[in-house]
């Protein structure tokens, strides 16, 4: 590992995209601390104190995880890159259901032409968001006195938290080109890592090394870090499981030397989804915690008591507060939900059977055609439902966690759910980069094996 490290630093390009990697993200938190004028911050953030355990606290705590804590501060970063990302999929959605987008992507300069579609959504999100946020700091009473009711404070607020978005997406799409890694999921990634420390404080300061009632022990810092470790490896060792599909290619003649024949195998991945199903699932769960209650006030001024009760008990079994049974099983039911419908979305069997018999190439056993996508699509559903199980566990392991030990969300967070499926995921992908750079060069990776160059060594074209 220490001989990987060092061999890391000897690439000057490798070396070069690290340290230009290292500054854009230097520079993204440098903005996260950038407050936007004639917002009273220590009135927001007492705020947030106080809902925390509660269905807008949780919603704050949910979007934090892509905004790395800015809005709850008020700061130009205060959107994150979560507008790029909603619009990044809300394109990749249509592109599966309008004609003209699907047949763009398949154009040699397609992809350059949605990402600009992208950029021009992200625009308009930025703004409708912005507005919305200044709104809620009116209502809330955020505003200093000076920049009630007032145009500039309007402009200024939307102006600048739509240019620090859009600046954000800029410093990714830098990283992609410059840099190492996916901008965008670094971005986030590095926002979630930074609330790291705040938990390790709080558990810190919450600590008690004897064992006394309601109090955070030994034994729940014990647990804590063993669920920790649990939980990664699990992480891991599902979002790179794959379930290898067996092809053959098949032989062709010319003269006397005859071609093909090779056998190699076509990955599946067990987690297919990624983290989506997780984003989308949570998003929905948010909306009955916040809707119910206010349709039960709607009860109590027209007096309608059983109407009221009703939807007050229904507002509490599915709240994140606390750990419900009825909660856990429609999040459960969501999760599998979303796992099925973006698998079908990202997943075209028929498309790579048809791709598999213009090559020349088809499994063992099957026709090429129809009975190979069959096949793939049953194959698919099979492990979409193993990863989809996999998905609720970690989605489910901090709601129950911060019931049991009686922990704050936003420490059981890093025990799963969307933070840690994102950040294990964008820590997989750059580590592999990183390895397929060195490799390139003739050194030993991060995954192993020998390590017989004291250089890089590049070979010339064959004469």
């Amino acid at each position: 590992m220490l001989q990987a490290l060092s061999n890391m630093f000897k690439i000057p390009e490798l070396r070069n995209k690290l340290a230009f990697t290292l500054g854009m993200l230097v520079i993204y938190r440098i903005g996260y601390w950038i407050p936007l004028p004639g917002v009273d911050q220590g009135a927001m953030s007492a705020f947030f104190e106080q809902q925390e355990g509660t269905p807008m606290g949780d919603l704050a705590a949910y979007i934090g995880i892509f905004t790395g804590g800015a809005l709850q501060q008020s700061t130009l970063f205060g959107l994150g890159i979560l507008p790029y990302i909603s619009a990044a999929i809300i394109m990749q959605l249509m592109a599966t259901v309008v004609d003209s987008l699907k047949q763009l992507q398949r154009e040699p300069n397609g992809r350059q032409k949605i990402q600009e579609y992208t950029r021009y959504l992200t625009l308009g999100l930025c703004l409708v968001q912005s507005m919305f946020y200044v709104r809620f700091f009116h209502a809330q009473n955020f505003v200093q006195a000076d920049f009630v009711n007032t145009p500039t404070f309007w402009i200024s607020s939307v102006v600048g938290m739509t240019t620090g978005t859009m600046f954000l997406v800029w410093l990714g799409e830098q990283i992609d080109k410059y840099g190492i890694g996916n901008g965008a999921s670094l971005i986030i990634t590095a926002g979630i890592i930074a609330e790291m420390p705040g938990a390790i404080g709080w558990v810190y300061s919450n600590f008690n090394i004897q064992i006394v009632a309601d109090q955070l022990n030994i034994l729940h810092v014990a647990f804590l870090l063993a669920a920790f470790v649990l939980v990664v490896a699990g992480t891991v060792l599902i979002t790179q499981g794959q379930r290898r599909i067996p092809v053959q290619q098949a032989k062709h003649t010319r003269g006397r030397r005859v071609y093909g024949g090779q056998r190699h195998y076509l990955p599946l991945r067990v987690n297919h989804g990624g983290v989506m199903p997780i984003i989308f699932a949570s998003s929905l769960m948010m909306f009955p915690a916040i809707v119910l209650p206010w349709i039960a006030n709607v009860g109590q001024r027209m007096e309608w008591e059983g109407f009221t009760s009703f939807f007050n008990h229904l507002a509490g079994e599915l709240s994140m507060t606390g750990y419900h049974y009825l909660y856990v099983l429609v999040y459960i039911g969501l999760i599998y939900f979303f796992a099925y419908f973006w698998t079908s979305v990202q997943f075209q069997p028929r498309e790579m059977a048809e791709q598999l018999r213009d090559h020349g190439s088809f499994i063992p056993g099957l026709r090429p055609g129809p009975r190979t996508s069959d096949y793939l699509n049953n194959v698919m559903e099979r492990i979409t439902y193993v990863g989809a199980g996999f998905l609720s566990i970690v989605a489910v392991v901090p709601t129950i966690i911060s019931a049991s030990v009686n922990v704050p969300f936003n420490v059981a967070a890093f025990l799963g759910g969307t933070g840690l499926l994102i950040t294990v995921s964008v820590a997989l992908d750059f580590v592999q980069r990183i390895e397929a750079t060195m490799l390139m060069r003739n050194y030993q990776g991060f995954l192993g094996g020998t390590d017989s160059s004291k250089g890089p060594k590049i070979r010339g074209p064959r004469r």
